[in-house]
């Protein structure tokens, strides 16, 4: 799972200890510290024998103006810190050991160089894929790893830098450090991580300013994407700077501002953000232009539910446009595209569901943690979705 959601190093946020919701925000704490076992344990003993929550609060689904008592809110409760429980689980525990940085992740003539930025905001290392022939006006696509990963174990992964070097493609992947996150996860659910000119969508715009200043970048042609923690922080980043990236992917991700601490975040990863079916429910802003948007999600995701995917959509606004879908079956696992079409024809949203995947990159490399190589290929998919998307009135 590549969500190990935490606290910030140093930070602590406690749980009251009077109901089994004090205990998952407990459990999340520990989670953060690294503390599996312990969190687990914890929650394992709400589930065989919690006590009764308080009548005066509400039960979670429960309707204004009606009495629930402890003996009805029961069940709910045990039922959604079970899903915690098995979320926990997966915490910190990828699919396979990633691969130490070798030259798997650069192609013949390209160069992956070890960089910093740093502003006002925050500084991040990051590492930079250079094309061997970029253009004179070349595109660049910042990617945003997900929870105990670095750019070397991403690039490797998703084999997007040999993509780039055959399109002429600068290629981005900023690493989150332990003391920002212990698990190294993007702050994606706390709100100072969220908005324009603070936190981390700060800290990545000014990374990605840099290397404008520095390369011939286009700057019509910059896209941002991420797996997992890493793709909720790209929508945030992307819905916060919709006048410097061109379009967005979100794999594996959630909504933009669809939490606001560590307990609703594990509550959005397990059964979804409050407000699905509406275009901006989330708590985030909304913006004047509709962010070009490609989603790619395994139906049989145990870490983040589809349901995120279809909020993701939600907030793309989907509903005013003409969708068009087309499955596939017969090599790797079954997936359905959808193409979403605005009044002039053009595709501006792309829904991509997996059968028979998990929380993993798609058509991803062995080389990489979090990658699935039977699905289709997530990274040829964005690159192909990128390339038709720029920023301008005519474009937008």
């Amino acid at each position: 799972m590549t969500d190990d959601l935490g606290s910030r190093d140093g930070e602590s946020l406690r749980g009251s200890g009077t109901s089994p919701w004090a205990d998952m925000i407990e459990a999340t704490r520990l989670t953060g510290l690294g503390r599996l076992d312990e969190a687990t344990a914890l929650i394992q003993r709400s589930l065989g024998g919690a006590p009764q929550a308080r009548r005066d609060a509400p039960a979670p689904d429960a309707r204004p103006g009606t009495d629930r008592d402890s003996s009805e809110s029961g069940p709910r409760v045990r039922e959604v810190v079970g899903q915690v429980v098995r979320g926990l689980k997966g915490l910190g525990k990828p699919l396979r050991q990633p691969a130490p940085p070798t030259d798997l992740s650069v192609p013949p003539g390209g160069r992956f160089v070890a960089l910093s930025h740093a502003e006002t905001a925050g500084s991040r290392d990051y590492k930079l894929f250079i094309p061997s022939r970029p253009d004179a006006r070349a595109p660049l696509v910042v990617m945003l790893h997900g929870c105990m990963q670095n750019p070397d174990d991403f690039a490797a992964g998703t084999g997007m830098n040999t993509l780039a070097e055959r399109a002429g493609v600068f290629v981005a992947y900023p690493a989150q450090s332990r003391q920002a996150h212990a698990q190294r996860c993007w702050n994606w659910y706390d709100p100072r991580d969220q908005a324009r000119g603070s936190g981390e969508p700060a800290i990545i715009a000014g990374l990605t300013r840099a290397i404008m200043a520095e390369h011939p970048i286009d700057p019509a042609r910059v896209y941002i994407a991420g797996l997992s923690a890493g793709g909720a922080a790209a929508l945030n980043i992307a819905r916060a700077y919709p006048d410097l990236y061109a379009a967005v992917g979100v794999h594996s991700g959630l909504a933009a501002g669809c939490a606001r601490d560590l307990g609703s975040a594990l509550m959005a990863m397990q059964v979804g953000a409050p407000g699905l079916g509406t275009a901006t429910p989330f708590g985030a802003p909304a913006t004047a232009t509709r962010v070009p948007t490609i989603v790619f999600h395994g139906e049989d995701d145990g870490t983040v539910s589809v349901r995120n995917a279809d909020q993701v959509l939600a907030q793309a606004d989907v509903a005013g446009l003409t969708a068009q879908s087309e499955t596939m079956e017969g090599r790797g696992h079954p997936f359905t595209r959808t193409r979403y079409r605005d009044s002039s024809g053009r595709v501006v949203v792309e829904d991509w569901r997996v059968r028979g995947a998990g929380h993993a990159w798609s058509g991803g490399r062995p080389e990489g943690s979090y990658t699935d190589r039977e699905g289709p290929d997530a990274s040829r998919a964005m690159l192909d979705f990128f390339a038709e998307h720029r920023l301008g009135p005519k474009r937008r």
